[in-house]
């Protein structure tokens, strides 16, 4: 027992006794690639508290990534010792001679370490990077809001345990990835890499002269193992991170003689189909007019509506539009698909006016106009749909024409008529209770969707217009808008902003949605204050819930 206490007295001792000495600082590779990671690692020879390494004085020169602390105590002959390990991830910022600084940790420092940052294209043949990331952009000199392309492919040599890929960042931009990622090899100065290929659409909100930064992959490859090999060991891993190269990007305002919808692109066009033929029409046969909008360089949303209007004797139907979007020779290509029902209600030649769409040609920069022609169309008679007719001899010699005798019906005289009656009385009520509880029901249930949808897209405007976020507003306006009609021609007719004009016809909301958009997507961009958008949809929500809320639901027990 004597034995055992002082033993654990000299082991109290001993831990009580040891200090921090020694700090120092090492990295795994000097010279090092731009873009490409190396690893900072600074250990103690105590346990030190995990914050105690303060890498900000990296950020100069350095994009500083993830740091891992770990600490490991170990006794051997009742000696106690104590180390903590720090490890962060580096990528030099630009090439040259670079300066990883003193470190003071607890009063003790590090010794700075240079680091020499080479371009790729300094590195020989014989050392290739093992991992590195290249970025293209389809254009570089674009307009506000016109879409591009941007292809980022990461290549590694390595062995990958696991690693993730950023999205690029552009301030005031919406950015997209288009379809799944494809992988592919390929031989580089007789070194074998796999890539992976991501597409991102990338449409500017703000003019100026902006940076586009390309994406970050961080992750762990496998290297070779130090120790020596056997049935249980385990692979090594080391962090690694790379970046590719930031693109600079110019974006041009959009041109003051421009007025109406902005749709820069650099090829839009329309055209249509007919089903049936032409040659076929007949009354009160439908006929379907089918109008394909493409344009290269705009999203979906950004497609404008597709409207027609009729000659008195026909009537057109629109369909709900198809919205589609994909690439075509690296270039993002959207199309919208619209199908007009056409019934003609008496035979005739017709007169079609001309489908015509302002565009802005950004390869030509000239304003240009994509048009579908007036067209003459002929309605044939419907046989079909003809009366019956039969030639009567006159007394003169001369023929009438007299409708064919109408079928006759047989009326079946039965005994029991006051029975049949009450029957027929009692099934007419039964049906009547029946239809009304049904049509209650639906009504009440119609009727409590569509609060839901009002209340959910209503809240969600007024907290873009109370935070003065712009692209909250503009993302939630057109729900809104949807959620206040419930005839669905009206719905499918507000697809884009400029159709809020004359749906509300509401002098407030058109001031505010046009100093919104004028904010974004203006010659001179600007802050934007929702408080006037704010004002006048709650003016209009009011309205249109007391003129709901006036017509009464009645639900049947």
């Amino acid at each position: 027992m004597v034995r055992v206490i002082i033993s654990l007295l000299a082991i109290l001792l001993s831990l009580n006794s040891y200090a921090l000495t020694k700090v120092s600082a090492s990295v795994d590779k000097n010279p090092v690639v731009v873009n490409e990671s190396l690893i900072l690692t600074v250990t103690a020879d105590d346990d030190v508290n995990s914050n105690a390494l303060d890498t900000s004085a990296l950020l100069g020169d350095f994009i500083v990534g993830r740091t891992s602390v770990s600490s490991q105590t170990s006794m051997v002959n009742f000696n106690t010792s104590r180390t903590t390990t720090w490890t962060t991830v580096l990528i030099p910022r630009k090439s040259g001679e670079l300066l990883i600084p003193v470190f003071t940790i607890d009063g003790i420092q590090t010794q700075a370490i240079a680091i020499k940052a080479l371009e790729a294209s300094q590195l020989p043949a014989s050392s290739q990077q093992d991992l590195f990331i290249t970025t293209q952009a389809s254009a570089t000199d674009i307009y506000v809001q016109q879409q591009i392309t941007l292809k980022v492919k990461l290549h590694f040599a390595a062995e990958l345990k696991r690693g993730s890929l950023t999205e690029p960042t552009l301030a005031g931009a919406n950015i997209l990835q288009i379809g799944q990622d494809k992988e592919s090899e390929n031989i580089i100065n007789g070194k074998r890499y796999r890539i992976i290929e991501r597409v991102y659409a990338i449409s500017p909100q703000q003019s100026g002269e902006v940076i586009l930064k390309s994406p970050v992959f961080s992750g762990e490859i496998i290297v070779p193992s130090s120790r020596r090999s056997n049935f249980l060991s385990f692979a090594d891993t080391k962090p690694v991170s790379v970046i590719g190269d930031d693109i600079a990007l110019t974006i041009k305002a959009i041109p003051a003689q421009v007025s109406g919808p902005w749709l820069p692109s650099e090829l839009l066009a329309m055209h249509q189909e007919w089903q049936p033929e032409p040659a076929q029409f007949k009354v009160g046969e439908p006929i379907t007019r089918t109008i394909t909008l493409t344009a290269a360089g705009l999203s979906e949303e950004q497609l404008p509506e597709i409207t027609m209007t009729m000659p008195q004797g026909l009537k057109v139907y629109p369909d709900q539009a198809e919205l589609h979007t994909g690439l075509n020779n690296e270039r993002l290509v959207s199309q919208k698909v619209v199908n007009f029902a056409i019934v003609a209600s008496k035979a005739g030649e017709y007169q079609l006016p001309e489908i015509t769409i302002n565009w802005w040609n950004t390869i030509t920069n000239k304003a240009e106009i994509a048009k579908i022609p007036g067209q003459k169309i002929t309605i044939l008679p419907n046989a079909d749909l003809a009366p019956s007719i039969t030639a009567k001899p006159l007394s003169n010699n001369a023929t009438q024409l007299t409708a064919a005798p109408a079928p006759q019906t047989v009326i079946v005289q039965q005994n029991s008529f006051w029975q049949w009656l009450f029957l027929a009385l009692w099934l007419l009520t039964s049906l009547a209770w029946f239809v009304s509880a049904k049509w209650s029901f639906k009504a009440k249930q119609k009727f409590d969707n569509k609060n839901t949808d009002v209340n959910s897209a209503y809240l969600a405007l007024l907290a873009a217009c109370k935070q003065n976020d712009g692209e909250a507003a503009l993302a939630n306006l057109l729900p809104w808008a949807q959620s206040q009609s419930s005839d669905n021609k009206d719905k499918a007719s507000l697809t884009t902003l400029d159709s809020l004009h004359g749906y509300f016809n509401d002098k407030a909301l058109s001031e505010a949605i046009i100093a919104l958009q004028q904010s974004y997507y203006g010659k001179q961009p600007s802050p934007w204050v929702g408080q006037s958008l704010l004002n006048a949809v709650q003016t209009l929500h009011k309205k249109h819930h007391h003129k709901s809320s006036s017509t009464k639901v009645t639900i049947n027990p």
